[in-house]
């Protein structure tokens, strides 16, 4: 089930030029990008709230000559299916993504997380562990913590958070004033906003922010601390954290704790990126992935 046709500007379109594909998923079709050589080592992206694979679009030019490029659209998200029933669990997103790797049966994998894709990827990770080869985490939590930014808690609100996000559509304008150190381009702005235009078309927007697992009675609780306890079964694989300093929702609190759960992993923060490295410093993304891949 679609909502409305997303409809890219011309500037927004020329940043993304791929058409992906659709595969069947719990929820509905979810969309994927899946550019280079089909049995190369993937590269897996799995992107957050409120965005969609338009977010890791520096990966495909910058890999996908060597590399099988992977982005998903989470259901509810950028050119999946939005169904407004759906229950938008973490356990459902992670089997979902779980459920793109088999029908890919993507190899070599080198997963690559920002956000809500940080539990969703590390725990469909989790799942297929013979397949990750890598990993590289970005500005995410995998963990419950107590630290929710008041904004992010107001939307949390009955009827008020309704109105906020899904009618006002603050949530997901607010992210491309909120996420950067450096201001985005018309271009940009429309693209990352293009797929949310309306109500329903903010259905996942809204739900990730309710499935914020605050306490152990929320049904989303038990799965998160899975994904928590299973993060040192990644030991040994080449892991990188990448980490935009200036973000006031996964601040360094969040870094930091990942740095003690998982000192192998090699970390670099930067004091002049915010929540969207992506968007503030894509070069330097593309740089430490490619020094990971290169076994740097």
């Amino acid at each position: 089930m679609s909502n409305s046709p997303v409809v890219l500007s011309a500037e927004a379109a020329a940043l993304y030029p791929w058409t992906g594909g659709r595969l069947d998923v719990d929820g509905g079709r979810m969309h994927y990008l899946d550019e280079g050589p089909q049995r190369a080592p993937a590269i897996l992206a799995v992107h957050g709230n409120p965005t969609w694979s338009f977010y890791w679009r520096a990966l495909i030019p910058a890999f996908s000559q060597t590399s099988r490029v992977v982005i998903p659209d989470h259901i509810g998200c950028g050119l999946s299916d939005k169904p407004q029933g759906w229950s938008y669990r973490l356990a459902d997103h992670i089997g979902n993504v779980q459920r793109l790797i088999q029908a890919l049966d993507l190899q070599d994998i080198t997963l690559i997380v920002h956000d809500w894709g940080g539990p969703i990827g590390l725990g469909a990770a989790l799942r297929e562990l013979p397949r990750i080869k890598r990993v590289v985490i970005t500005n995410t939590g995998a963990f419950p913590s107590p630290h929710i930014p008041p904004s992010i808690a107001a939307c949390r609100v009955p009827l008020l958070g309704d109105v906020m996000v899904r009618g006002f559509n603050g949530f997901v304008w607010a992210a491309t004033w909120r996420t950067t150190e450096r201001p985005l381009s018309a271009a940009v702005k429309a693209g990352l906003t293009a797929p949310y235009a309306s109500w329903d078309d903010r259905v996942a927007i809204h739900r990730f922010v309710q499935d914020i697992p605050m306490s152990p009675d929320h049904p989303s609780y038990k799965t998160l601390q899975e994904v928590e306890a299973g993060l040192s079964r990644l030991e040994g694989l080449p892991t990188r954290l990448l980490w935009g300093d200036r973000d006031w929702c996964f601040s360094p609190i969040f870094r930091q704790e990942f740095e003690r759960r998982m000192p192998w992993a090699r970390s670099t923060a930067w004091d002049d990126v915010g929540h969207y490295v992506m968007e503030d410093a894509p070069e330097r993304v593309v740089s430490a992935v490619r020094e990971l891949l290169e076994g740097a």
